[in-house]
């Protein structure tokens, strides 16, 4: 659930909030039970040791160290081209780094600097305005809404636009999807206007059921796509940009430019494709569960008495959603860490302050360690959640 200078579940210092990082992450880690894990619930030697025991099933340790992007890293690139149906895709030490890149490439394609995009997008919110500060790009904003823009509000852009950028899911609003014939007619609307279209899909991986085709298709709309290698699929760091072939070659041309021509990545691919491995399969019973936990929660909320909340949204279109509810952030983190410690029962994360004061919201990753969570384990979990936060004020 981490992303690069954003919020995340346990990546960022102690805050002002009474609860330190260490805290929360020894009740997580003691937990017999986790509804929302962290990836950064563990230690260097575990995280070690796992790789050690997945890496002769990922790919063959006899073969050389890779040498500024051969050998395993081009491997890891051919795999990732045939999953998303692309011509060729290129290695980035961070997705930061691709997104920019790939949109500095089609201005120089199109001859257009101009970007249509969401301004809640994670161009927007959480790269530092890269794509305009170094890239010289500019931005317009298709909607305001919380959701994908719609194709009449492509068409109606009232200047041209070189690049429309989609970010699928889109993650502030709640992870949320437009439908398959929604995505395939915003695309056409952007063809219309002459412009080529870029997924940042960062977890493009899990879309695939909610639009009901294969991955393949999905990212086949697209001119270009970007993919994160440790978002779903627990990897160490990393992103990967498909598109055409020639495309890549200059992308690669601007990665050595960006600084992105590492010596040696093995570590981090072998965890990329051990991930590809290990999640790629699980992602649809996640994004299936995710659906019996977030009908659950609201239920326990609702029968609980609480006096707002908001599961958002209602049904997830991912494995991935959010939770608000009417306290103050550091009361529902003291609860969900007393509850870890006394119960050894982690239903939560980390809790961040809403928009309007009073409201706080979490976002919750429902993986391998929530599957055996039933609707009733759910609702349990909750109650005595509750219970703490009461007793907590």
């Amino acid at each position: 659930m981490a992303d690069e200078n954003d919020h995340t579940d346990g990546a960022h210092d102690d805050g002002p909030r009474g609860v330190s990082r260490g805290r929360r992450l020894a009740a997580l880690r003691g937990s017999e039970r986790v509804l929302s894990d962290s990836p950064f619930a563990r230690t260097i030697g575990e995280r070690l040791a796992q790789l050690t025991a997945e890496a002769p099933g990922a790919y063959d340790l006899d073969g050389w160290l890779d040498v500024y992007g051969d050998g395993i890293v081009a491997d890891l690139e051919a795999r990732t081209a045939e999953l998303l149906g692309m011509e060729a895709a290129a290695f980035f030490p961070t997705g930061t780094m691709a997104q920019q890149v790939a949109l500095r490439c089609w201005a120089g394609r199109t001859g257009n600097d101009v970007v249509a995009l969401h301004p809640l997008s994670h161009l927007e919110k959480h790269e530092r305005n890269a794509y305009t500060v170094l890239g010289g790009l500019r931005p317009v904003h298709p909607t305001t809404e919380p959701r994908t823009p719609t194709a009449a509000e492509v068409r109606e852009l009232d200047e041209p636009f070189g690049t429309l950028a989609l970010e699928l899911p889109l993650r502030e609003p709640g992870f949320v999807l437009p439908t398959w014939e929604e995505l395939t007619e915003v695309v056409e609307a952007a063809r219309e206007r002459d412009a080529v279209v870029h997924f940042d899909g960062a977890r493009l991986w899990e879309c695939a059921p909610h639009f009901g085709v294969g991955l393949a298709d999905v990212a086949a709309l697209a001119d270009s796509v970007y993919v994160s290698f440790y978002k779903s699929l627990d990897g160490i760091a990393g992103a990967a940009l498909a598109g055409p072939a020639s495309m890549i070659e200059e992308a690669k041309a601007w990665r050595h430019r960006y600084g992105g021509q590492v010596a040696q990545q093995w570590p981090t691919v072998l965890a990329a494709l051990a991930g590809m491995d290990r999640e790629l399969p699980r992602l649809p019973s996640y994004v299936a569960h995710a659906k019996v936990v977030a009908k659950a929660l609201g239920e326990a909320f609702g029968a609980a008495g609480v006096p707002w909340f908001r599961i958002n949204p209602g049904v997830p279109h991912t494995h991935q959603f959010q939770v608000w509810l009417p306290y103050p952030p550091e009361v529902l983190e003291e609860a969900g860490v007393r509850l870890a410690e006394e119960t050894r029962t982690t239903l939560f994360n980390r809790w961040f302050p809403g928009e309007v004061p009073g409201l706080s919201v979490t976002e919750v990753t429902v993986a391998s360690s929530a599957l055996s969570w039933t609707a009733e384990d759910v609702g349990a979990a909750v109650d005595a959640l509750l219970e703490r936060v009461a007793a907590g004020g």
